[in-house]
């Protein structure tokens, strides 16, 4: 087997290291369980910087490809096309995505209403805190800090499953979030989103399901009414 990768061009280089790694992934370059050479020669292979195949192979590792292990390396977790079924979910309806990331967000938050502790919580506030409201100058930023505290809430609820579907379908929910901040449909406002930390505190997996569901309900509402129109 060669060791020649093409080398990439000079845009979108992250998402290019992503996409020519996965398809040495998909093409059995290498075998479920093999490590992947180091950052240093996939940097050569590509022609990339190493913080360029470093960010793919984060991308990858959520994406459910690769496994990062401490002290050892990045190996193969899987050669099976994972981007089929985010592409299913992409080219789904609007109100499908959101009832999906309200699954998701809702479970999350009645498991951190039994598992949090305060540092959890202090977080959780911080992260609110750091979001502040929305500025139309300030979108990608906004987006990305508003992404940050419902990953958070994700990873209260200490479930692995969970915290790696969140990231596997993050560019989805990020779009989510973004489709917000249009005219058709409301963004969440900051009581609804301390509404959520509130019942988490509480302990009460219940008021935590709950205020997740009232958080989402306005949304969906909207899309119903787009829907009908």
């Amino acid at each position: 087997m060669t060791d020649i990768m093409h080398p990439l061009n000079k845009t979108n280089l992250a998402d290019t290291a992503v996409e020519a790694i996965r398809t040495e992934i998909l093409e059995r370059r290498w075998a479920v369980g093999q490590k992947l050479p180091n950052e240093a020669t996939l940097s050569a292979m590509l022609s990339v910087s190493r913080g360029t195949v470093r960010e793919a192979v984060r991308v990858l590792a959520a994406q459910g490809y690769l496994e990062t292990r401490q002290g050892s390396g990045t190996y193969v977790l899987s050669t099976a096309d994972t981007a089929r079924p985010l592409g299913m979910a992409r080219r789904a309806g609007l109100r499908d995505q959101f009832e999906a990331r309200l699954a998701l967000d809702a479970e999350a938050a009645r498991l951190a209403a039994l598992r949090h502790t305060p540092t959890v919580i202090a977080g959780l506030r911080a992260l609110l805190a750091a979001r502040g409201p929305y500025a139309e100058n300030d979108r990608a930023d906004f987006i990305a800090r508003d992404f940050a505290f419902h990953q958070a809430v994700i990873a209260a609820s200490q479930n692995a499953v969970l915290i790696g579907m969140y990231d596997f379908f993050s560019t989805l929910i990020a779009e989510t979030i973004e489709a917000t901040l249009g005219q058709d449909l409301p963004e969440p406002d900051m009581a609804a989103h301390v509404a959520i930390v509130d019942a988490i505190e509480s302990g009460d997996p219940d008021a935590a399901d709950a205020a997740v569901r009232r958080f989402m309900a306005p949304v969906l509402s909207a899309l119903d009414r787009l829907l009908m129109s």
